[in-house]
């Protein structure tokens, strides 16, 4: 999920990046130089899911179906710092839609660098084409306003 907002922002030269495990670990290898990721001295992905949440001014959560692993850890790491967040069921919501939501949950509670997390695309297939698409359009339709950056 994360790399297909970064991909959408990279493509919309938008602000992006957050942080990785140590050695850019991710599941498929080592994330790729061309992502403007910090990797962490030590921690693995709890900890690095908990940076990115600290660090953002709130966190959509993009999950299909329903809250399991990394992307329920995601939502609960929102609620016990108290850092806004929004789930959106990918199951349900289509794409434009979930744009739109996203937008008035950015301006609502004032967002500036916002945390997209979800799946990873080995649980979730169309994870990657789901958030390329949604901060896709977020982007184009200039319903990121008040966003200054994706994590």
């Amino acid at each position: 999920m994360d790399r297909g907002a970064l991909d959408a922002a990279l493509e919309h030269r938008f602000p992006c990046g957050g942080w990785c495990p140590p050695g850019r670990l991710a599941e498929d290898g080592a994330i790729p130089l061309t992502y403007p990721v910090t990797e962490m001295d030590h921690g693995g992905y709890e900890q690095r899911t908990r940076r990115n949440v600290l660090e953002s001014d709130g966190t959509v959560v993009i999950y299909f179906g329903y809250l399991e692993g990394g992307t329920e850890y995601t939502a609960q790491q929102c609620r016990l710092v108290g850092k806004p967040h929004i789930l959106i069921d990918a199951d349900e919501t289509p794409q434009v839609r979930a744009a739109d939501l996203i937008a008035s949950f950015a301006k609502a509670y004032s967002v500036g660098t916002l945390n997209v997390a979800g799946p990873r695309q080995s649980k979730a297939p169309g994870a990657h084409a789901y958030a390329y698409k949604v901060i896709g359009l977020l982007l184009e339709a200039g319903a990121a306003s008040s966003l200054e950056a994706f994590r």
